[in-house]
Parts: C-alpha cells; structure tokens; sequence
C-alpha cells in the first residue's frame, strides 16, 4: 500500500514520514490553502526527507497555477513529482510532462464519473471527494463494487478524502486503491501536522494492507 503525507511545511514532520516508511511527501503551494508553503518551506520538507530517505517521492500539490509554471516550479525546488489538482486538462498535463515527467492528476468522481487513469497520459490517477483537497469524507461503496469503474481506474490509484487513522483500514478495505492519501487527518488544527498522527495513519494503512494481503491468500 503506497502512502502519501501531504500539506507538509516542517521538515522534522517529513523526515518523521520518512522515518516511518511513507512512500511520498507532499507540499501544497495554494494560496487559498491553509497548508500553503512558502518556496523555502518546500524546500526543507524536500532537504528533509530526501536525507531521511533517498527514494522517498517527493510531490509538489497545485490547483491554480497555469501547469508549466508549476512544472517549473517543482523543478526548481527540487520535487521528483508534480500532482494538477483539479480541472486540469490533458495539454496542461502535457506541458507540465515536457518539464517534469512524472505528473498526477488528482480529481473526482463526482465531477468526472465517467473518468479512467490515463486517459490525460498522467502517471497515477487520485480520487478525493466532491470538493477536493476539503478533507471530507465521501461515498466509497461504487469503488469496491462497480467492475467498470473499477476496470477504468486499474490497481495503482490513490484514494483521498476524509482519511484518518481511525478510518483508513475501513476505507481501504471498502474501496481498494493502491495507496492513500492523507493531509487534514494527521491534523491538530489547519495545517498544523500532529506527529502522533503521522504515526498512527502510518500503522493503520500498513496494518490494512497486511490483513488484505492475507484474506486475499486465503
């Protein structure tokens, strides 16, 4: 199970999810954010989790800005990956692709039903809820038991929306992604991350992964 740490703006929170096996680290730069970072916040939550963990991903979180300016942004700061949050469409992947390869499209269901992972040549599809990147729970049931939209989103996306340590098991269980996404719920108050948190989401979505593995063998 892939996990992401996301909205991070103290780099002893991302080499704490460095620490504790997250495969990715996310920072927002949205003005309208409480998780906005500065450019040299980005910068120390990559320095930290890079000397941390040499292979952690490192993911630069966008909703406004034109595409290749963002591109050239996560560049410059140092970022391996580059996640359009939003209405972004397949020439701003592409712009932002001819500058940085790697680039996730997180978008949802509600918005786009009829969506599939790809289909904008993005490298990994997100799911969140209505109003994304709003931390809110939403209905997880048709991911778990459509096999259409199920055969239109693979194996390898990532689920987001509402997360918490003490409801990531239950939503993997239900809704089966390749790995979880996680900002507000690892929260004490508006981008302010908890360590604890951090910690607990990590054990639960391992923890989840592991019992799923084994009812699969069984």
């Amino acid at each position: 199970m892939y996990v992401k740490i996301c909205g991070l703006r103290e780099p002893a929170h991302a080499a704490l999810a460095a620490e504790l096996g997250a495969d990715a680290v996310g920072v927002v730069m949205s003005p309208r954010s409480s998780r906005h970072a500065s450019a040299d916040e980005a910068r120390a939550v990559v320095a930290a989790a890079r000397s941390t963990r040499a292979d952690i991903d490192t993911v630069l979180v966008v909703n406004t800005l034109p595409a290749e300016e963002a591109a050239r942004l996560a560049r410059d700061l140092g970022f391996t990956v580059l996640q359009l949050h939003g209405g972004y469409l397949a020439e701003d992947v592409a712009a932002a692709g001819a500058l940085l390869p790697r680039v996730w499209r997180a978008t949802s269901l509600a918005q786009f039903p009829g969506l599939s992972a790809g289909e904008l040549r993005e490298e990994r599809l997100l799911l969140d809820g209505a109003t994304p990147g709003s931390g809110t729970t939403w209905d997880l049931s048709p991911l778990g038991a459509d096999p259409e939209l199920r055969r239109r989103i693979g194996s390898d996306w990532l689920l987001a929306g509402g997360l918490t340590p003490d409801n990531v098991a239950d939503a993997i269980s239900i809704a089966r992604p390749g790995g979880v996404d996680v900002s507000s719920g690892v929260e004490h108050a508006p981008g302010q991350k908890h360590p604890d948190s951090i910690r607990r989401f990590m054990e639960a979505a391992r923890s989840a992964t592991s019992i799923e593995g084994e009812s699969r063998h069984e």
